[in-house]
């Protein structure tokens, strides 16, 4: 029981988050602007992304959805295998490169995941993750118009991996957007079942925002992730009832 209550207090804590100067987040110094900007990119996805991905859910199977899924997670193939040679992470490499073959060549350009099926586990790598493993390891928290969560480093990281990225190489030079807003419907459909956690949040954008770094976190630097002290902060505040 006293391991959960570092995650419990993270929760109440995140529900009850301000935009006061004293109370800021330490890696949100921009809190203002980037709230502003979510309130932007909520309203897009109201109004556009989220009605297509529930209509998008109701018409599609799931067979099919999956399929879609691992389509476009083959996709992202060459951009990890270029980002774990990077980092140096040899083994990770060769595991992906027999991903990429085993599901290209014999899962229909990737439709099937028969690489799972045979125990080749996914790895996953970005440019912001090579920057952060480069030394780049704190970076300021930056809400992103149509993107969302990110930070400055992940945001130069996104940029960077746009370049070999063959979706966007798509839209690019051929000027459709068709695999592109399918891409971006698909993720958003895997993100309906969290719509009624935003819907009861307190404060929504710091559900959002300290959800997000410590996933980020956790991704980047795993066990060795800085989290806040929860353990210290229960410890420090005066939690006993008082006498009558």
């Amino acid at each position: 029981m006293k391991k959960l209550i570092p995650l419990l207090l993270a929760v109440l804590l995140s529900a009850c988050a301000t935009t006061s100067p004293d109370t800021r987040h330490p890696d949100d110094p921009w809190e203002p602007m980037n709230r502003s900007v979510y309130a932007f990119n909520r309203g897009v996805d109201r109004a556009i992304i989220r009605p297509a991905a529930r209509g998008y859910v109701r018409v599609t199977p799931e067979p099919v959805r999956n399929g879609i899924g691992n389509f476009f997670r083959n996709l992202s193939s060459p951009v990890i295998m270029i980002n774990l040679l990077l980092q140096g992470r040899g083994e990770d490499l060769e595991q992906e490169f027999q991903r990429f073959v085993v599901n290209t060549v014999y899962g229909a350009g990737g439709i099937f995941d028969l690489a799972s099926r045979g125990d080749i586990e996914k790895n996953e790598a970005d440019f912001g993750q090579t920057l952060a493993h480069w030394g780049w390891e704190d970076s300021r928290y930056l809400m992103l118009p149509f993107l969302g969560p990110s930070t400055i480093r992940d945001g130069v990281g996104r940029g960077v991996d746009t370049l070999p990225d063959i979706a966007w190489r798509e839209t690019r030079e051929r000027g459709s957007w068709a695999l592109l807003g399918l891409r971006i419907i698909d993720i958003r459909a895997g993100l309906l079942p969290l719509d009624a956690e935003l819907a009861e949040a307190f404060d929504e954008y710091a559900l959002v925002r300290d959800g997000w770094l410590q996933r980020r976190n956790y991704f980047l630097f795993g066990d060795e992730a800085e989290v806040p002290d929860y353990e210290a902060f229960l410890e420090e505040g005066d939690w006993d009832e008082e006498e009558n």
